[in-house]
């Protein structure tokens, strides 16, 4: 059966394997209940991402018949464009396509336990940044792997669905830039509009529910290891509190991924007037003659099938912080000198690429005692696959471990009641591929991955994430060159302020606290001293050897954003007003992370959500106070 393919950690099933038939004698009945059984389990696989789930591709029939002019046009299904090419199409008069570059998404992706599978796979971008000999020191060739999704559903296809909304101060902030109708009690209504529960009827699309859960002694060893230091458990969805540990919640729905490709933009797949093309690689905007209105987009469908679609009224660009930029300079959007050395012509001298943030976050590693904690043996395992096949609950429908999730004011000199640190976290349990499997998807170095192998054959492992919520970092993101194929050039400047050196160092000092604690004790838990030379010249533990740990361990969370930055006209680094429109060409407007001032603190797939809401509210606020024939 072609469809089995969960993962190289799951075994492979086929009907060679178990054709149904025992060598021994069988009056019937036995092989028919082996055989209904195999058959039921496939069919149960098979069904996590079927054909008839996501939107048709619409690619044949414009190769066939050709393409109407549309509406609106909206480049990449991701998170923010899925919901905005949903909510344009509720309106029946609008004609409203999606040109997204992947196809739809596979089994892996469907199923939360699994979610590192689905890098360094057709199904992703495979970026990587520049090296600059700062940052990234242990990884493959001293870069940072930047993991974008290239599917319906996009990067909210492969992320791990931790659903953070940030807090009140990173709206508000936005809107003291110069970004009206941004503050949160602006945005909060966007968030809810959205949202949809197990336990609620909104007619939001947007999933958000509790991850099964696993390994309690991990939950009480994390959660009691805050309290001894001070820190709250507290409810992150009541959003009346910012600082603690809190059970956070996922974009998931009866253990299965819930993207909003599938929440959205599915949900509105049959709608005659939204059509979709897979596999259709934007590659240049058109303009009119005066260069102020845009008129179209080109595209490369199916690799090699150079096409083109008009536009009536406006362009909607949701293809992420690193290539909304980077199309926006291919066709003339962008810093001058920049494109010119590349000789592109310039349309709009604008700071595209700028003001790039991301949440750098430093992996610490805690070895637990096995012997304190239930493992799961072989027969737990597939008693887990049996269960999540059929029921769609057990380990493969959780996240690694209980998902809690830790916010700190690093800063004992600051009462501010808003956090600069967030912990996320990540089991690994002894005696399963877990280890290995985030290793391969972050290319950890020989060296380094030899290091923690050895720990992991003694013991479990559980691995914090120390992520930095507010850089003073930025980095920038430009061109290659002129041809369309070649991919962005990413600057991610990590650890460029020695502020943001400080404030993590301040972050791994508390785990260094918790490891004192008695919750930790009781786990046997320790750090992990990992193989890093020119790190092992410092005392261990000491400021001077974290400093070098974090060159060499820091990575990204794949929380990119800002690099389309909104803006008023006195703030010369904005590109967009606050109505996401492209400063000085009528028509284009941006929805996606790159559109933000500043990055928000938490997990960013949320407010990306959130974001794909307003930019609709706003576009159809604009269409609706004029005629359906007029240009905006």
């Amino acid at each position: 059966m072609a469809c089995v393919q969960l993962s190289d950690t799951i075994a492979t099933v086929t009907m060679t394997d178990f054709p149904g038939q025992c060598v021994q004698q069988s009056l019937g009945i036995g092989n028919t209940l082996v055989s209904t059984l195999l058959h039921t389990l496939l069919a149960a696989q098979c069904s996590l991402s079927p054909p008839e789930l996501w939107p048709k591709d619409y690619g044949p029939t414009y190769i066939e018949k050709g393409l109407d002019t549309y509406d609106f046009v909206v480049i990449g299904a991701g998170t923010a464009g899925s919901v905005v090419a949903s909510r344009l199409s509720e309106n029946p008069k609008w004609k409203v396509l999606v040109l997204e570059a992947g196809g739809d998404p596979p089994i892996e992706s469907m199923i939360p336990a699994i979610f590192f599978e689905v890098q360094h796979s057709k199904y992703n971008w495979d970026y990587y940044t520049e090296r600059d000999g700062k940052s990234c020191l242990g990884y493959k060739n001293q870069m940072c792997y930047w993991a974008r999704g290239k599917m319906i559903g996009g990067s909210g296809a492969i992320n791990a669905m931790l659903y953070v909304r940030g807090n009140n101060e990173d709206y508000d902030n936005w809107e003291r830039m110069g970004n009206p109708n941004w503050a949160w009690k602006d945005v909060r209504r966007a968030f809810e509009k959205s949202l949809q529960t197990n336990e609620s009827d909104s007619k939001g699309s947007a999933c958000v529910n509790h991850f099964d859960e696993h390994y309690p002694e991990i939950r009480r060893m994390l959660f009691s290891g805050a309290k001894e230091l001070g820190l709250p458990e507290f409810d992150l969805a009541k959003g009346d509190t910012h600082i603690g540990y809190t059970t956070v919640r996922g974009n998931v729905k009866n253990g299965i991924r819930g993207s909003t490709g599938q929440t959205f933009l599915a949900k509105g797949k049959d709608r005659p007037n939204l059509h979709v093309i897979k596999n259709a690689v934007a590659t240049k905007i058109n303009f009119n003659d005066q260069g102020t209105q845009v008129t179209g987009v080109e595209f490369t469908y199916n690799d090699h099938q150079k096409l083109s679609v008009k536009i009536n009224k406006e362009l909607i660009l949701s293809a992420g912080s690193l290539d909304s930029p980077k199309l926006l300079m291919l066709s003339g959007i962008g810093p001058q000198e920049h494109l010119e050395n590349l000789g592109i012509p310039v349309l709009k001298n604008l700071n595209v690429g700028d003001n790039l943030q991301d949440h750098l976050m430093i992996p610490l590693f805690f070895k637990l005692d096995e012997s304190k904690i239930r493992a799961e043996n072989m027969r737990d395992q597939l008693d887990a696959i049996y269960t999540y096949l059929v029921n769609q609950t057990g380990p493969l429908a959780a996240i690694g471990t209980v998902p809690i999730t830790g916010f700190l004011n690093s800063d004992e000199s600051s009462s501010s009641p808003y956090p600069d640190i967030l912990y996320h976290n990540l089991f690994m349990q002894r005696g399963t591929s877990s280890l290995e499997t985030w290793m391969k998807a972050v290319e950890l170095s020989d060296g380094i991955a030899e290091s923690l192998r050895e720990a992991h054959r003694d013991g479990h492992l559980l691995q914090i994430f120390i992520k930095l919520l507010k850089p003073k970092s930025t980095g920038k993101i430009r061109l290659h060159s002129a041809d369309p194929k070649d991919p962005p050039k990413m600057f991610a400047n990590y650890l460029d302020d020695p502020e943001d050196i400080e404030t993590l160092l301040r972050g791994i000092k508390f785990q260094m606290k918790m490891e004192k604690t008695a919750a930790f004790r009781e786990q046997n838990a320790e750090i992990v001293k990992l193989d890093i030379p020119e790190c092992d010249k410092f005392e261990f533990r000491s400021d001077n050897y974290w400093k070098c740990y974090m060159k060499y361990m820091g990575n990204t969370v794949y929380h990119m954003a800002g690099s389309v930055k909104m803006g008023p006209d006195t703030d010369s680094g904005a590109v967009l007003d606050w109505r996401l429109r492209i400063k000085g060409v009528k028509g284009l407007r941006v929805a996606d992370t790159s559109i933000m001032p500043s990055i928000v603190s938490g997990n960013t797939n949320g407010p990306t959500i959130m974001i794909g809401e307003r930019a609709a509210e706003f576009i159809s606020e604009d269409w609706n106070t004029i005629s359906d024939h007029t240009e905006l």
